[in-house]
């Protein structure tokens, strides 16, 4: 066996290497970030705060349209005790 083809034989083998590293911590739940560091591929409470950010990012949404709101003053408090009143 020459030079050049140790050195394929070589990459072929870590190739082979890394894909199967890989896909042992997929199946345990992890994977690299782009740095080589290992991350949970699916954390148990991600679902419940992308919710709860949703929600908040929809209550920030009202305010901001209330307070930016060119109407009365009388309006804004007639709105803001609407709010108040759920």
């Amino acid at each position: 066996m020459g030079p050049f083809e140790m050195v394929v034989a070589i990459v072929i083998v870590v190739t082979i290497g890394k894909i199967y590293s890989n896909r042992q911590k997929e199946r345990q739940g992890y994977v690299e970030d782009e740095h080589g560091n290992p991350m949970m591929l699916r954390d148990p409470d991600a679902d419940k705060l992308r919710e709860e950010v949703t929600y908040l990012k929809e209550r920030v949404a009202v305010l901001e349209k209330i307070a930016t709101d060119d109407r009365g003053a009388r309006e804004l408090e007639n709105e803001i005790e609407k709010l108040r009143d759920r």
